[in-house]
């Protein structure tokens, strides 16, 4: 069950990602009087689909393949290599008759798409889940340093001001990827002034660790969404809203604690001291010989009472909203850098579907899920932006290159573009697929 609802959520999220993506390409086209023979969801290979119909000059289906989607555009050079369309003269209504700036928005629309829905998703989010926020102003007691604050430096109320001279509204800002990837933090501590470095590496022990293994605003605890039917954690009667502060009566000081006190405890009973709407309790539960007991949780930690959190309107959703999208963009940009300068390697940070689906989970939590969708979003808009032949980025490159140059590139040096980019892609994707069966194995 929990393998099907991993493949459901992965197939809903791209479904809508895709299908917004391949929309944002024909709206532009239609709006150019660019005639678009068909949009698919998924590849009809072959020949096959599921469902199509058509309306206009239109076939509108499902292909069975569910490796993304496309739009065809007519007397456009695309993954369908129409050679017999492309030996005919040119028609007004052709991808290839029109100017190159329309073309070149043609290309960007599925990008901006992706974008916009990406802002539209953390803006929501935000609205809809977060509700109101903690401003960095109100952190008058300054931060709790946990154990890899403290590694660094921080320390029990430190006041951290500025983010790489820059000042922030959101106490959260500070464990983005603005920060963890490598920062200059400026810090108040006793009314001294300092500055705080943070390696380019650290990311990855706030990764190994938890987030929350950073810095907070007061202890550490961890809050149960989701409790598996029939599970341990059912049976011991722990519910959706408890609060975990303690196993074994050993305090959890770390984003990764519980996971990792739960795997050293595999196969035993547990106490766990939890918090039920404001009042202490104990449960015991047994851990499972997977170091599991059958619940989600979102990691977070107290806020001293006197701060007063500010309400999440629709313009600071915005706001915050594209500030987050943006962020995740970024994070992309950086983890690839890492990637090709040899800090990372590509078989522990690409992920293909399998990889994706786990991150999705085996519960269904509308929240995740969405946050899960925004970010890959933003990551597909990201990757379509690369320079690959067959990619948008690749078709944005050679037209950029024609209307600097006003000489358009010929039919077929565009086919053997398209062939080698397609190349390409079919081995990134062999490897990202063949990656995540490895790492399957091994786990």
């Amino acid at each position: 069950m929990t393998g099907l609802i991993m493949a459901a959520q992965l197939i809903l999220g791209l479904s809508i990602l895709v299908t917004l993506h391949e929309l944002g390409h024909y709206l532009a086209a239609r709006a150019f009087g660019i005639r678009v023979e068909k949009f698919y969801l998924f590849f009809d290979a072959w020949g096959f689909k599921l469902f199509s119909f058509k309306r206009g000059d239109t076939e509108w289906g499902i292909g069975w393949l569910p490796f993304g989607g496309y739009v065809k555009i007519s007397g456009m050079v695309d993954e369908s290599l129409d050679k017999e369309q492309m030996a005919q003269p040119p028609q007004p209504y052709e991808f290839r008759s029109k100017p190159a700036w329309q073309r070149l928005i043609v290309m960007i629309g599925g990008v901006a798409m992706n974008v916009i829905l990406g802002i539209v998703i953390f803006s929501a989010m935000l609205l809809v889940y977060k509700k109101e926020y903690l401003p960095n102003s109100e952190v008058k007691n300054g931060i709790v340093a946990y154990k890899l604050g403290e590694s660094i430096g921080l320390k029990d109320g430190d006041k951290i001001v500025a983010i790489n001279g820059n000042s922030f509204e959101r106490f959260d800002d500070l464990l983005t990827s603005k920060v963890i990837f490598g920062s200059v933090l400026s810090v108040d501590r006793n009314g001294q002034q300092m500055e705080i470095t943070i390696p380019g590496d650290f990311y990855k022990k706030v990764s190994a660790e938890g987030r929350w293994s950073f810095i907070g605003t007061g202890r550490l605890f961890y809050d149960v969404t989701t409790v598996e039917d029939g599970g341990r954690a059912q049976q011991a009667g722990i519910m959706k809203g408890d609060r975990i502060d303690a196993i074994n009566d050993m305090p959890i000081d770390a984003g990764s604690d519980l996971p990792k006190k739960l795997a050293e405890l595999k196969g035993q009973q547990v106490k766990l001291s939890i918090t039920r709407n404001g009042e202490p309790m104990e449960l015991t539960s047994e851990v499972s010989p997977e170091g599991k007991i059958g619940i989600g949780y979102n990691t977070d930690t107290e806020v001293d009472p006197t701060y007063k959190m500010a309400a999440i309107t629709p313009g600071t959703a915005l706001v915050f909203g594209t500030a987050d999208a943006w962020e995740a963009l970024v994070s992309n940009v950086k983890g690839l850098g890492k990637i090709f300068s040899g800090q990372e390697k590509a078989s522990d940070s690409l992920q293909g579907p399998i990889g994706i689906a786990q991150i999705y989970g085996g519960t269904f939590d509308w929240a995740w899920f969405w946050r899960i969708t925004g970010l890959l979003s933003m990551v597909l808009a990201f990757m379509n932006m690369l320079p690959i032949p067959a990619l948008d980025g690749g078709h944005v490159i050679f037209l950029t290159i024609e209307a600097i140059t006003r000489r358009k590139f010929s039919d077929q040096f565009m086919e053997r573009a398209q062939v080698v980019g397609m190349v390409l892609l079919l081995g990134l994707m062999a490897f990202a697929v063949g990656n995540d069966v490895w790492k399957h194995i091994l786990n």
